[in-house]
């Protein structure tokens, strides 16, 4: 038995999208969030700049005490994992591609066409083609940047005519010219809008990682027997900017669990 909370971290909102399958499936786990929203988003940045911003939420994250980091932003994982797990080798560091990579491999056959949608530096980095094609070779992938998403989910744009016009921009050619039956989801501020995808693509399967990074963590701990016991400790959401939409978020999001919000700011860089 372990009571340490879990620390989740993204660049602003789009990991919220996790963390209420790991509640629903452990519910006696508590989460210590941060969300970078002031510097929001990571995928249009430099590398070297993805960087630095991920290992100083990572300290931060190790100064609470957590028992592990689960890195709820592809952005992050494609491009600083192994930098995370060099600097904090005694905390388990998880990655959000590798599981939903496992996914894809599993119920996708050669006879599938599947895309992955994502940031520019997830994409460029093509850390989902790589970890898919190891574990299953026979699949045909193809990728596509969308860079607007995160931003207007950001402001909070997931239900409006805009956000179904910039979906339309982005895929519908991608997927009728790759005749695509599968789509994964290469973003955590992605599942926020999958109701639009799914309602311009009903025909469309659609993974998840979101979703899927729940079963690794779960894993992961029973094998070392580090789940937590009673929880009587309340989950703490952290924001680098308290914006409206992130507050609204978590209120709808979380209502129903004991909670609180909390600032914390670091340099703009």
């Amino acid at each position: 038995m372990d009571n340490r909370p879990i620390g989740f971290f993204d660049s602003g909102l789009g990991g919220l999208t996790a963390v209420p399958y790991l509640m629903e499936r452990f519910p006696h786990e508590r989460i210590i969030y941060f969300g970078d929203t002031a510097r929001t988003p990571y995928g249009s940045k430099a590398v070297g700049t993805i960087r630095q911003f991920s290992l100083e939420i990572a300290d931060f994250l190790a100064s609470q005490g957590v028992k592990m980091i689960v890195i709820a932003c592809n952005t992050v994982t494609a491009t600083c994992l192994e930098l995370l797990r060099e600097k904090h080798p005694q905390i388990p560091v998880l990655g959000i591609i590798q599981p939903a990579a496992k996914k894809v491999a599993q119920v996708c056959g050669a006879e599938n066409r599947i895309g992955i949608i994502g940031t520019k530096a997830t994409i460029e980095n093509g850390a989902y083609e790589t970890n898919i094609l190891s574990l299953n070779p026979a699949l045909t992938l193809y990728s596509k940047a969308c860079p607007l998403f995160v931003p207007l989910i950001e402001e909070g744009f997931t239900q409006d005519d805009i956000t179904a016009l910039t979906v339309r921009h982005y895929l519908e050619d991608f997927i009728k010219s790759n005749q695509l039956d599968t789509l994964v989801l290469g973003c955590t501020h992605y599942p926020l809008i999958r109701h639009q995808i799914q309602a311009l693509y009903p025909d469309l399967r659609i993974i998840d990682p979101s979703r899927e990074i729940t079963e690794e963590i779960g894993g992961y701990l029973t094998e070392r027997q580090m789940l937590a016991g009673d929880r009587k400790a309340q989950h703490v959401f952290y924001a680098s900017d308290l914006s409206e939409n992130f507050l609204n978020m978590i209120n709808t999001i979380f209502r129903h669990t004991q909670y609180r919000v909390a600032f914390k700011s670091f340099e703009l860089g």
